[in-house]
């Protein structure tokens, strides 16, 4: 857009709305409209577009997600580390949901610290203040372990002493294994998925073993019908990788884009928009009451069930690994856990017994 264009954060009829106001000039008005999902306000006399994280990089405006509420809580002692913080996970190219763990995990510290400067703590005070997360806060061995991170970050990366923090030692964390769907079940709950955007949507998810940032991510232009590829890009700790299109997908996904035309993402929302986590998250739970299943189960469900689906039908475990996109084999093998084929088909010394 030109200079004389200015941008103003607002909620219009109930959402975060970003408004788009500049003079009237007839060429900016065409431009402006080639905007997804751009609309007319005649109450605010300006266009605009949901305040989404795209169109906050699209215009220049500062993302919305870190620490401004957290920061007002700290004292004037520590809000210079902490901005010193912020700025350096930014520099770093931390992920946003990293940057937002972080800070917010960090900021807890901060705030319970009062006037005492950060800088000045001794290990055995931040021993103390973990116990105190343990013990008074009852908080989570995981949550624990996300504050103990943010703590890190800071130590050794802001104020480049890393010795501190390997005096401080960390809970053990419980194994807690993926929770999965039969195969009869993902059948059964997609089949029963009337909706062809919704339907193609799962089948993906499940098809391509995907988490929920990857599917709302993908675009018309990451499908590779010819290869029977799939491009995600910019996955978990920013890596690209090739997932394979099922050929069972492909008929659903065409009739898919006939039926709805995307422009650029492959699953729009409402005004074009990337389609959000929560819908995706959404359209899993309705299928699962639709079919009946009664599972306390989220969307990475699927992912996990395509894992433990090929491991079970005799998939080597470091093929699994690379279509999963995971740095380390270790992550995969919590999967070896759950998909024990051989070791379910053993039965119960009772199930011997004539009752």
């Amino acid at each position: 857009m030109a200079a004389r264009v200015s941008y103003e954060l607002d909620v219009h009829e109930g959402k975060d709305v970003i408004l788009i106001k500049f003079p009237y000039d007839k060429e900016l008005v065409e431009r402006v409209k080639k905007l997804v999902g751009v609309k007319w306000s005649q109450s605010k006399k300006a266009w605009y577009v949901l305040d989404t994280s795209q169109y906050r990089k699209k215009f220049g405006i500062e993302e919305k997600v870190i620490g401004k509420e957290a920061i007002t809580r700290i004292h004037e002692i520590n809000k210079s580390n902490f901005q010193n913080y912020v700025d350096l996970l930014y520099l770093k190219g931390y992920s946003t949901n990293t940057i937002r763990t972080y800070t917010v995990e960090f900021s807890q510290l901060l705030y319970l610290l009062k006037e005492k400067n950060i800088n000045e703590l001794t290990t055995e005070q931040l021993k103390s203040y973990l116990l105190y997360c343990l013990q008074t806060l009852k908080l989570s061995e995981n949550q624990v372990h996300n504050r103990i991170n943010a703590i890190k970050f800071y130590f050794e990366k802001v104020l480049k002493r890393p010795t501190i923090v390997f005096e401080i030692p960390r809970p053990k964390k419980p194994l807690l294994l993926p929770k999965v769907i039969h195969i009869e079940d993902v059948a059964k709950m997609i089949k029963q998925t009337q909706n062809i955007k919704h339907k193609t949507m799962l089948m993906l998810v499940y098809g391509m073993g995907l988490r929920v940032s990857e599917i709302v991510k993908l675009e018309i232009t990451d499908i590779d019908s010819k290869n029977m590829q799939v491009h995600i890009r910019g996955a978990k700790g920013k890596k690209d990788r090739y997932a394979n299109l099922p050929e069972t997908v492909l008929p659903f996904l065409r009739n898919y884009y006939k039926a709805y035309k995307p422009k650029k993402y492959l699953f729009e929302g409402q005004y074009g928009e990337q389609y959000s986590r929560r819908s995706a998250q959404q359209v899993f739970k309705q299928s699962l009451e639709r079919a009946n299943i009664n599972k306390n189960i989220g969307i990475h469900g699927l992912r996990h069930s395509f894992a433990t689906h090929l491991l079970e039908q005799g998939t080597d475990i470091s093929y699994i690994q690379k279509l999963l996109g995971h740095n380390n084999i270790k992550t995969t093998l919590i999967y070896a856990h759950v998909g024990k084929k051989d070791v379910k088909a053993i039965k119960s010394p009772i199930d011997q017994i004539k009752w």
